[in-house]
């Protein structure tokens, strides 16, 4: 069963630079179809997930709805040197525990008849390799609930790269149109709306609650693959930090709950008492019920671990993928499931919605543009002369796009941030003797806000002002919901470089790919606005390119002696050339050299060929013609 990956990669992030290694995820969507493990986007791939009842046994609903009670039927053994004494804790009843656990699931579920809704959408990804062409179109399902302003909140990975999107309530037959007002791929969360007032009549949006806290029980309610009413699982909570968000490849805060979900479950509420605690959206690969551990079940310690950035070693995490909602074992029979998931807190679900709101479309969370080192070490403390009781991070790089970088300078001390104390570890207090990493102070920022920094430079101490914007990599990590583009001239085929053009090398595409162009899509640094890596991803065969086919995936430099900045700057610098010969640069020192004017006559023969209904993207098209028009206009 096909298993691709992804990098959780964002190169300046506030504290740390992003370890390099993918991370194998699967989405909570349910598959109408199977696909072929080939497609790279994640809700178009095959995955490891499981399919399991959503019945509780009575003994783990003791454990999870009231936290004095044990496993060990409420008894504990003490010993003495006369021998062992069983004594029976003063404990509240089974049957009490039982009640309290029945009353919380009946308001979850009636909250959830009039709230929750399924989804059910077609998509269509397009293929890094072909640009031009689109991979099979492909179904899947999710879940999704009722916010106020008559909107349906969900998962971004549930819609992501759609073509067409239904939504069904509880207790109706009918399946009604949406459209999807904004996607957030960073955060995983999407805005739908129906425009049917029959649709919305019943309907009862559901309001946001708080964080909470550990041990506290939720409700995780959605549509689950194996049936197709509704379903109610339940679990407590285990952890509340920053976390890799595999769909987006960000980091930002989330929830571990010990809930058991299932494909499908993806942008479902997670209920606690009467308020939406958060949103369904990820799993721990290869985890059980990490955090609060159930008779008879524990972690698996064989699965495969990969060191997260920031984070200690743990598990991959992964989104259910919906090409494929069964893994079987031997005889067929279905396999557990992962009961270690992730929902979406409140405060990143409201800074969603609110940037929406106020910009009329998502703009994306904000970033210093810095990579940071602790400063537990005494020694480094020392050299930079930070003071007994003094503690802050180390800036060791500095995005060049950042409002930071004209602000802070290399081997500063960032001390505080809007006056809250930095750590040496990196975190600032969070709640009741909790700490969080202080990204999270970043990343809630809304855009253009002012930020307050006080920094150690040389001995002095300085309070800086820094204007804090979302900051795009040179590389982009994903390009959903829009086509790739691509300019072709004599065959010659040339893209930007993006991750999801390395992901078309398959499940180890880290080890795959070729490796100068992944290390500069993880690690390059842009030095301008609009600035891309372009490179000759292949040659189709001619007379006019024989023996220039070897020469691919080779990032392009120049063209006639001027260095590109991006694709469109290639295409004008191509369509523009006023000499008899096309002079490329490439990397490795390798140079291809054609006669222009009969190279724009093989183009046209090669597309012809190839069934290719333009040499250029629509993009690089509207580009050109805007172009023309502001040259006409100018003369």
């Amino acid at each position: 069963m096909g298993r691709f990956v992804r990098v959780a990669r964002n190169i300046f992030s506030s504290s740390a630079l992003y370890h390099p290694h993918p991370f194998k995820f699967t989405p909570f969507v349910a598959a109408a179809t199977i696909q072929s493990p080939s497609t790279i986007h994640n809700h178009n791939n095959s995955a490891n997930f499981h399919s399991s009842a959503i019945v509780v046994p009575d003994n783990h609903t003791q454990q999870h709805t009231n936290h004095n009670i044990t496993s060990s039927n409420n008894f504990r053994d003490s010993s003495s040197l006369r021998g062992r004494i069983r004594v029976k804790k003063n404990l509240p009843s089974r049957k009490a525990a039982v009640t309290h656990t029945t009353t919380n699931n009946n308001t979850a579920v009636e909250l959830a008849f009039n709230s929750v809704v399924k989804i059910f959408t077609v998509s269509c990804s397009p293929n890094y390799l072909l640009p031009w062409q689109n991979k099979s179109q492909r179904e899947s399902m999710g879940s999704g609930f009722v916010i106020m302003g008559r909107k349906i909140l969900t998962n971004a990975h549930v819609v992501a790269d759609h073509s067409f999107v239904l939504v069904r309530k509880h207790g109706s037959p009918n399946k009604y149109r949406a459209q999807v007002k904004a996607v957030g791929h960073e955060c995983d969360l999407a805005l739908l709306i129906v425009d049917s007032d029959e649709f919305w009549d019943g309907m009862i949006p559901l309001e946001f609650g708080d964080i909470p806290f550990l041990q506290q029980a939720v409700a995780v309610v959605g549509y689950p693959q194996g049936g197709d009413t509704i379903s109610v699982t339940k679990g407590v909570v285990s952890r509340v930090e920053p976390t890799q968000y595999v769909h987006g490849a960000s980091q930002l805060m989330a929830i571990q709950i010990d809930a058991a979900i299932n494909p499908g479950n993806s942008g479902g509420p997670a209920i606690m008492g009467k308020k939406v605690a958060g949103v369904a959206f990820q799993n721990l690969s290869g985890a059980e019920n990490i955090g609060t551990p159930r008779p008879g079940v524990t972690e698996k310690k064989g699965d495969k671990r990969v060191l997260l950035p920031s984070l200690n070693d743990q598990l991959p995490l992964k989104i259910i993928s919906p090409a494929s909602s069964l893994k079987r074992g031997k005889q067929g029979r279905v396999a557990k499931n992962d009961l270690t998931c992730y929902i979406i807190p409140v405060p990143v679900i409201k800074h969603f919605i609110s940037g929406v709101e106020e910009n009329g479309k998502y703009i994306g969370f904000c970033s210093l543009g810095l990579s940071c080192q602790t400063t537990e070490n005494v020694h480094l403390r020392n050299h930079f002369g930070m003071q007994p009781g003094m503690t802050g991070v180390l800036v060791n790089k500095i995005n060049p796009l950042s409002d930071a970088y004209k602000v802070l300078k290399k081997d500063d001390i960032i001390l505080s941030f809007d006056g809250v104390p930095i750590a040496n570890d990196g975190t600032v207090p969070f709640r009741n003797r909790e700490r969080i990493t202080f990204d999270h102070l970043v990343s809630m920022k809304k855009l253009n806000e002012k930020a307050v920094v006080r920094v150690m430079r040389d001995g002095q101490e300085l309070e800086l002002n820094i204007i804090l914007r979302p900051i795009q990599p040179l590389v982009p990590v994903h390009q959903f919901d829009k086509l790739p583009s691509y300019y072709i001239f004599a065959g010659l085929v040339f893209v930007p470089l993006t991750q999801p053009y390395l992901h078309e090398y398959g499940e180890d595409w880290y080890n795959a790919s070729p490796r100068r162009l992944c290390e500069r899509a993880l690690r390059e640094l842009p030095k301008k606005e609009n600035q891309q890596l372009v490179i000759l991803s292949q040659v189709l065969m001619d007379d006019i390119n024989a023996g220039y086919e070897r020469l691919a995936d080779l990032q392009v430099l120049k063209v006639n002696g001027t260095e590109i900045d991006n694709l469109e700057h290639l295409c004008q610098l191509v369509e523009n050339c006023s000499t008899d010969s096309l002079h490329f640069d490439l990397d490795d020192n390798r140079v291809i050299v054609l006669n222009y004017e009969t190279a724009k006559i093989a183009t046209s023969r090669i597309l012809k060929r190839h069934r290719i209904p333009s040499a250029m993207s629509a993009d690089l098209i509207n580009a050109q013609t805007n172009l023309q028009l502001g040259l006409t206009s100018s003369c």
